[in-house]
């Protein structure tokens, strides 16, 4: 069982996903958000503290450095049920993250485009999404993994008839989902660079 305070939100496909952080913060979770993501919630009047005022770094290269920083790993990787990885954490001022909600570049999406150049395509090759996805997917023991919109309904039922916990069998289910994730969207850039 996992009790949900701190959730990182970050996705390119935002269907559902005002809706989805309205549910998480009446829950009293604390949204972290990037760039486009953090716009969309911001305009819809939820309260989100952008990753770079927790990383202490700004996005940058175009956007291709967002979260790759010990600020995030660090809060999703940390073993909660080993003492001294929470005291590594806590000497370094990082907060554990327990929720994740990432879905990624459209890259299938892109290449299917009449006349999309090599450029366009490798530009759309997602990186510091599919590092949260595992990291989180990793420490499913402690942290909730959520790639795909379908499931935000799911998600967020089981979050307010559980007073804010998901259970192991949903944690379970939603890292194998997100290994799943992962792999077809590697195997697609495969293929596309094959």
């Amino acid at each position: 069982m996992v009790q949900v305070k701190r959730a990182l939100l970050s996705v390119s496909d935002k269907k559902g996903l005002v809706e989805f952080a309205r549910g998480l913060d009446a829950l009293g979770v604390e949204l972290i958000s990037t760039g486009g993501t953090a716009k969309a919630l911001s305009e819809a009047g939820l309260p989100i503290q952008n990753v770079s005022d927790i990383t202490q770094f700004p996005e940058m290269l175009d956007g291709r450095v967002k979260t790759l920083h010990p600020a995030v790993h660090g809060a999703l990787l940390a073993d909660r049920s080993k003492p001294e990885h929470m005291e590594t954490i806590k000497a370094h001022g990082i907060t554990p993250i327990d929720l994740v909600v990432v879905n990624l570049y459209p890259f299938a999406e892109t290449i299917a485009k009449p006349g999309v150049t090599r450029e366009e395509a490798v530009e759309n090759i997602d990186i510091g999404g599919p590092s949260m996805i595992r990291s989180a997917a990793k420490n499913h023991a402690s942290v909730a993994v959520v790639v795909s919109p379908g499931d935000y309904l799911e998600v967020l039922t089981e979050l307010q008839r559980g007073a804010g916990t998901l259970s192991q069998v949903t944690l379970s289910r939603l890292a194998v989902q997100a290994y799943a994730h992962t792999a077809a969207y590697d195997a697609t850039i495969t293929n596309y660079l094959m």
